[in-house]
């Protein structure tokens, strides 16, 4: 029986048995005594994505009162959700991340802790995703930004429209009504300024850049 820990890119947990191409958290939200999560989906401001190999750690999921090992289809998934680059264990990424948050956002460099303010109010409306209006037409959205449409996620790449599932994407010709953007408003202006999150590989060349 997987583990419920598979964050889709409505940011809900899911138990599922695919992991995915990285890892991340949101704090300690599991009792290691059933390896179950408990009722909250967060405790802390600073969800993270991380990757799954800093320097050859293996941890044993949900096994001691650490932090909840969440893991993500690609980066796409979890930055839909409202996480953004680990500053430790992908410092590269993350850095670029907030160089081109600056960029995009009009700001000076922003903290670690600036940037989760931002993202929580973003990411969320009354404890469930908060889904944001669409103000750009789908094939002017960058690589990596994802949406919802009837009740489904769509990542965009290349200009159209990828059908999100928990082991491939499936591309598609149209999309039904737009219900609004799921890639929070700060993270979409740096995905326009240049950042580019890895996607999986059955987007096809686009989900080829490995990780830093």
């Amino acid at each position: 029986m997987p583990l419920q820990n598979r964050v889709d890119p409505f940011g809900d947990i899911l138990a599922l048995p695919l992991r995915g191409l990285f890892t991340g958290n949101r704090g300690i939200i599991h009792d290691p005594d059933t390896k179950t999560l408990t009722a909250k989906r967060w405790t802390s401001k600073a969800w993270l994505v991380c990757r799954c190999d800093y320097k050859d750690v293996r941890r044993e999921v949900m096994a001691t009162r650490s932090w909840t090992e969440l893991f993500f289809f690609d980066e796409a998934t979890a930055l839909a959700a409202g996480h953004r680059p680990c500053f430790q264990c992908r410092k590269d990424d993350a850095e670029a991340f907030r160089a081109a948050w600056a960029d995009g956002n009009g700001t000076s460099v922003p903290s670690a802790r600036n940037m989760d303010a931002v993202l929580h109010k973003e990411r969320l409306q009354a404890r469930r995703k908060r889904l944001n209006m669409l103000l750009t037409p789908l094939d002017e959205l960058p690589d990596g930004a994802m949406i919802a449409a009837a009740g489904k996620a769509y990542l965009i790449a290349g200009g159209r429209p990828h059908l999100w599932g928990d082991a491939h994407y499936k591309r598609t010709d149209t999309v039904p009504f737009v219900d609004g953007l799921l890639t929070p408003p700060s993270t979409l202006r740096t995905l326009k300024a240049g950042y580019r999150p890895r996607l999986h590989s059955s987007i096809g060349p686009r989900g080829e850049r490995v990780a830093a």
